[in-house]
């Protein structure tokens, strides 16, 4: 009996690929390079700023302060996967990327949202136990255990995704090479491969809905048993200050859940109903949004890195007048 054939060496994978950016928005790509560039340089100037009040001040050094810290890196890398490359299509219509820079692209948008879903679960513990356990707050979390949920969310996302990009980039493509996204999003990419892609998109499914499904559960049931804590307490201002402190939590979390799930539900069930520029635009929204705003509204609610972010502005600005 003759064994199947082994695609990855009796075809060649194309050189290079071609993204398409936004299709039926070709008209609006000025306003769209703009408009991306400036979420952009918000997202890389606010989680700049994170890191370094976090990492400056001996007063934040909280876990919460250093789960904020290491989210604002992964909005760093997750917002300059992608944008750049958007950018230089909209606006110079440079739409060629390598084989192999699009499967990179590919891993690190996938790890970084399989890390940030884990690092907002964490931040929904940090919470629970500062509200729930005040008292054994900081023998709860020490160090020790931070840094291990930290390398555990990193390692369940790298164990998750790796195998997704190894599988694809091993199917053959003997087709088109012309991408119908403006960045290598894995269902766009599946689509030109001339074996049959539903394994790799079946696990894309599963893997993203296990871990997304199962954070947003004990995150729920974080936020549950906060609220009920809450609720208990007996002084107003302690009510106020408790659900204004995590607050700002569930509007990171709304940010990056809610288009998120969309995007992916889309675009494996509706998209035959939704337009493709619309589809497109909502993946892009997602993985630029979230890095934009996160810092915003870290910075706006928390006062502690508020006022530190106001100082190191005014030390800056007064350094270069």
């Amino acid at each position: 009996m003759m064994s199947g054939p082994s695609y990855n060496h009796t075809m060649e994978s194309p050189a290079t690929f071609l993204l398409v950016g936004i299709p039926g928005l070709q008209s609006s790509y000025l306003g769209l390079a703009i408009s991306f560039s400036a979420m952009y340089s918000t997202a890389l100037l606010g989680n700049t700023l994170i890191i370094t009040v976090i990492c400056t001040d001996s007063t934040l050094q909280e876990p919460m302060y250093f789960f904020l810290c290491v989210l604002a890196a992964v909005d760093i890398v997750m917002a300059s996967s992608v944008v750049p490359k958007m950018v230089s299509i909209f606006s110079s219509g440079d739409s060629s990327i390598s084989f192999n820079a699009c499967f990179t692209q590919m891993y690190f948008i996938h790890t970084a949202t399989a890390v940030e879903t884990g690092l907002l679960l964490a931040m929904a513990f940090d919470r629970y136990v500062a509200i729930c356990k005040p008292l054994h707050y900081k023998r709860i979390l020490k160090p020790k255990l931070m840094l291990g949920l930290c390398v555990t969310i990193i390692s369940r996302a790298v164990i998750s995704v790796t195998p997704l990009s190894w599988m694809l980039s091993h199917l053959p493509f003997c087709g088109s090479n012309v991408v119908f996204h403006s960045y290598c999003e894995h269902m766009a990419v599946a689509k030109l491969v001339c074996a049959d892609p539903t394994p790799t998109s079946l696990y894309s499914l599963i893997c993203s809905s296990i871990i997304v499904g199962s954070d947003t559960v004990f995150i729920a049931a974080s936020y549950i048993l906060i609220l009920r804590a809450v609720f208990g307490l007996s002084s107003k201002n302690a009510q106020r200050k408790a659900l204004s402190t995590c607050g700002s939590h569930v509007g990171v979390m709304c940010l990056f859940y809610l288009p998120g799930m969309a995007s992916i539900y889309i675009a494996w069930l509706w998209h035959d109903v939704v337009p493709m520029h619309t589809q497109v635009l909502l993946a892009d929204l997602y993985l630029i949004i979230p890095p934009t705003l996160n810092p915003v509204i870290y910075g706006i609610r928390t006062k502690q890195i508020r006022e530190r972010m106001k100082m190191l502005l005014t030390c800056f600005l007064r350094k270069g007048s």
